[in-house]
């Protein structure tokens, strides 16, 4: 009965036959997958305890890309014209270091017995995965892109599967103590640097981080637990204490009320580890930032500053987490290339595609 007091009437409703959906047609699609050279299976040294997974890991071959690539020279897309060229693309090459998995993109040819500078990257989420090839998703489409811009420029580029990442396996996916909860990734980082010390062609003085996300957290962590061994970073909207991210997906998260808790996150935070911050670094960060709070960039840049460290900072007003405006993604890749090019090296023009 309605708030002023009238009666409704009430109206039978007439039943509808249910219309009829013709059966689909059978449609067959086949798919080539790419055959993918075999990894070469890196091992530490036993004086060296890195990457040791706490449980056994089995890691199996790496998934087949989506799409077969059958063209030598991949044009990039002009979503991330200027910034990356049509370039001569290079085949990524798949890794096992340890039990973690990853990709190279070897530099251009190199003089007889020159060293090139390193560069590793970190994919966000962690529930994510590099392919060899283009991704499906346009966030890391954009970053296969600028790794193969800087593999142009004469980078070798090492783009790191993690544990707790997607596509090895459940074990691989819920790491012992990732995150929050530990920082077991890290150990991948030291991993991947080692990885890139030991290849013949590269500077073991020149080995830069850079990720977003995630991926932005773990080139903190690098930085602040290992400046001796990582010479610069570019840390694209990435976490650096725990305890203000995880309100993002627990908002009820009070860390007064669990003590333990807040104190393990901090403990595996970038934060924890300022003091040894030494390497500069790079943060891009838009102000509107919905996933990782703008203020963990401030914070940061407060922190580093005052400990005298070199830190540049690229803002985008009201920009969100993925970047919505392609002039964003230009801006935030020429700027990373122009730093790390600044504190890395090399700075010569990359090869021209046809």
């Amino acid at each position: 009965r309605p708030m002023d007091g009238s009666r409704v009437k009430t109206v039978q409703a007439t039943a509808m036959p249910a219309p009829v959906i013709p059966a689909p047609s059978k449609v067959t699609a086949t798919m080539a997958a790419p055959v993918l050279p075999k990894p070469d299976v890196v091992k530490p040294s036993d004086s060296i305890p890195v990457v040791v997974q706490a449980a056994p890991v089995t890691v199996p071959t790496i998934p087949p890309m989506p799409t077969q690539v059958v063209a030598d020279k991949i044009a990039v897309p002009t979503l991330t014209t200027p910034v990356v060229p049509n370039v001569v693309a290079v085949t990524p090459t798949p890794v096992v270091v340890s039990e973690v998995v990853g990709s190279t993109l070897p530099a251009t040819p190199a003089a007889p017995g020159e060293k090139r500078p390193g560069l590793i990257f970190f994919h966000g989420g962690s529930r994510r995965q590099m392919l060899l090839g283009w991704n499906y998703r346009s966030y890391y489409h954009n970053a296969y892109a600028f790794n193969q811009y800087m593999a142009a420029r004469g980078y070798v580029v090492l783009s790191v599967n993690y544990r707790s990442g997607i596509g090895y396996g459940l074990d691989f996916r819920e790491a012992l103590n990732y995150g929050a909860s530990g920082a077991s990734e890290y150990h991948d980082v030291v991993g991947a640097g080692l990885f890139l010390r030991a290849q013949p062609d590269v500077d073991s003085s020149r080995i830069g981080l850079w990720g977003g996300s995630y991926g932005g957290y773990l080139t903190a962590m690098g930085l602040a637990r290992a400046s001796d061994m990582f010479a610069a970073g570019v840390d694209v909207h990435g976490v650096h204490d725990w305890n203000n991210a995880i309100r993002n997906f627990m908002p009820n998260y009070n860390q007064e009320r669990r003590p333990e808790v807040a104190r393990l996150a901090f403990q595996s935070s970038p934060m924890a580890f300022i003091d040894g911050w030494r390497s500069p670094v790079l943060l891009i960060h838009g102000d509107d930032d919905r996933n990782v709070p703008f203020s963990e960039s401030v914070e940061l840049v407060e922190q580093l500053r005052a400990r005298r460290v070199h830190v540049e900072q690229l803002v985008f007003p009201d920009e969100v987490h993925g970047f919505l405006l392609n002039r964003s993604w230009i801006r935030a890749y020429t700027a990373a290339a122009t730093f790390l090019d600044r504190h890395l090296g090399p700075r010569r023009a990359p090869s021209q595609g046809r």
